[in-house]
């Protein structure tokens, strides 16, 4: 007996999905990949920005990083026979803007929360310096189990400058975020199950981490040619029917199978299926199942969304940049651009002399979302002039000539991530238990925004459906 699933969503969760079922269920199996769009990847893209070749130089203008410490997507990378093209950073670090100049990030720190005040010396206000230094002396008020927003607890025990020249530049490029909008269980638990353990103060939690860590080596890698060579593999791999441009709005039971809808019509005429993994973003698979479990959909479509913009840019070739691998903004600083990644630094095959080289500028967070050329025609544009304008000061900060004479060309990306409020990932633990069986999630809003994260769910996703389905 054949097994029939559909996969809404064509993202790295949904092609990841669509070839751990293929890997289950086998050959004859029929996997349909229901996506919206008009390509594969969703917010992964990767373009030929200036001419580059697909092999050589292929740019991100979504993720253009994944963590290699999580086994999850450098074991998917190997699996499919990637893993020469996987690629570290070259060793330089990112920049901090911070009162209007360049400084180095604060080492040593745990994504910005510093285990000392000398790490931050330069960048805090003395009154927030002297709080670090008496908090471990200061009664911890923790309730192990709780959550709290990462901003929120820095901000007690360190200080509201330490959250907003330390904390906010790191966390925003990961989240699109600022501190106070992000739990600490979700972007930090091993710093939440510290605390839970006891530690006396934040000082002695982030000490305990940064002096024990579990990994070593580089943080990040990503792949020669880009996310697309990822994307590319998973779907030859798979071998799904992908449906595009079919935005799937309801599921039904139907007998004993899902019937998937476009409206109120069937999304094709075989849309039956014995099993449905959804990963299409929160808020759209919400839609999907008012009707199939509506206490799930109402709690997918509470998830609120944090909207980023990336201008790429490509610059002449041999055009000079700081000798940083990026930029991060602090926040309240006059920028528009809330970091900077200086590509061709930060990866040795995108800085190859006589290649074009590569920036990537991120307007636009939880909040403070950048408008699309619908609701206000010419914001791309303006998009572009600031970034440029902010590069350039950027560039003369570190004693390098302005850049925006040497461009080449700008892609301007949009892409959405769901806000990891306090409780967010226990609200998504109920939520997958309360599905009907034959439905389960994937997808960044499960349990992790990263593309590590994504893997893993898709995986786990798939396990429990196949469970469900006796195979």
């Amino acid at each position: 007996m054949t097994i029939d699933v559909a996969v809404v969503g064509a993202g790295i969760s949904g092609l990841t999905a669509a070839y751990r079922l293929r890997q289950r269920l086998g050959p004859d199996s029929r996997i349909d990949v229901y996506e919206a769009g008009e390509r594969m990847g969703g917010i992964l893209k990767t373009v030929d920005a200036g001419g580059a070749g697909v092999d050589s130089a292929g740019v991100d203008v979504g993720a253009e990083a994944f963590i290699v410490r999580r086994p999850e997507a450098l074991g998917l990378v190997t699996e499919l026979g990637l893993a020469d093209r996987m690629v570290s950073p070259t060793g330089r670090r990112p920049g901090l803007w911070v009162c209007g100049g360049l400084h180095d990030m604060p080492r040593p720190a745990l994504m910005g929360i510093p285990a000392t005040p000398d790490a931050v010396a330069d960048l805090v206000d003395p009154a927030d310096l002297a709080r670090m230094a008496a908090e471990p002396e200061r009664p911890l008020d923790w309730v192990p189990g709780t959550d709290a927003s990462v901003g929120d607890l820095v901000a007690d025990r360190f200080g509201p400058t330490v959250v907003s020249r330390s904390v906010d530049p790191m966390l925003g490029g990961v989240y699109s975020s600022l501190a106070a909008d992000i739990g600490l269980r979700e972007a930090l638990p091993a710093l939440a199950a510290r605390l839970d353990a006891g530690a006396t103060s934040l000082t002695a939690a982030v000490r305990a981490l940064l002096d024990n860590p579990t990994a070593s080596g580089p943080v990040f890698g990503t792949l020669v040619g880009g996310y697309r060579v990822l994307v590319d593999a998973l779907a030859d791999a798979a071998r799904p029917d992908v449906r595009f441009s079919t935005a799937v709005t309801d599921i039904r039971r139907d007998g004993g199978r899902w019937a998937l809808f476009t409206g109120d019509r069937p999304a094709a005429a075989d849309a039956t299926y014995d099993g449905v993994v959804l990963a299409a973003p929160a808020w759209a698979t919400g839609h999907m199942l008012r009707h199939a479990a509506s206490t799930v959909a109402s709690a997918l479509l509470a998830v609120e969304q944090a909207k980023s913009v990336v201008v790429s840019i490509t610059l002449a070739p041999h055009t000079a940049l700081p000798d940083n691998s990026g930029v991060l903004v602090a926040t309240g600083e006059d920028l528009r651009a809330k970091a900077f990644t200086l590509s061709s630094r930060k990866w040795a095959h995108l800085g190859e002399s006589g290649a074009p080289v590569s920036v990537r500028a991120s307007f636009g967070r939880y909040g403070q979302p950048i408008p699309d050329e619908d609701r206000q025609p010419g914001i791309n544009g303006r998009l572009r002039e600031w970034a440029m304008a902010d590069l350039d000061r950027v560039c003369v900060a570190a004693g390098i000539e302005p850049v925006a004479g040497h461009v080449v060309d700008t892609v301007v990306q949009r892409w959405t991530l769901p806000r990891y409020a306090p409780g967010h990932l226990a609200v998504m633990a109920v939520a997958e238990e309360a599905l009907p069986a034959g439905l389960v999630l994937a997808g960044n809003a499960v349990r992790g925004v990263g593309v590590p994260a994504c893997i893993g769910q898709a995986g786990r996703s798939v396990e429990r459906l196949v469970a469900e389905l006796g195979t």
